[in-house]
């Protein structure tokens, strides 16, 4: 910080902003080289959920998806191709029920988000994922 006078004999301070400019580029120029690192996969392994279970009004429709990729529409076994045709056929008249999805851990996320994409593109817009509940440690 300087100081000087002015003209009438007062003092005037000045805030030197150069090293606080060369800061921020620093952490700029940072950030710009560490961002497209942090877009790579990692391996997560998540957590269990601690959420309590949700009162349904109706009777939800039940996807499940095992570890090998096969889909059960109820208890019905249904190929991934044929799987949205299937789901319009039984339950197309009601689109307002919701769906719930019961994926393995194990599963392959590129399945687990075609089966999704296929739930939504049949035109059903509630739909949730069913998870174990969190096992206390106490």
């Amino acid at each position: 910080m300087g100081f000087h006078s002015n003209k009438r004999g007062g003092l005037v301070s000045e805030i030197n902003v150069t090293p606080l400019v060369d800061v921020m580029l620093v952490l700029l120029i940072i950030f710009m080289v560490t961002a497209p690192m942090m877009t790579q996969g990692l391996e997560v392994d998540l957590p269990e959920t601690t959420a309590k279970s949700l009162r349904q009004k109706e009777e939800p429709i039940i996807v499940t998806l095992d570890k090998n990729g096969i889909i059960m529409l109820g208890k019905i076994e249904v190929s991934q191709a044929l799987f949205r045709q299937q789901l319009e056929q039984q339950y197309g008249r009601d689109r307002e029920q919701p769906v719930f999805l019961k994926a393995d851990k194990n599963v392959a996320y590129g399945i687990v988000v075609t089966v999704m994409a296929d739930i939504k593109a049949a035109g059903f817009e509630k739909l949730g994922m069913i998870t174990e509940p969190q096992e206390d440690s106490r």
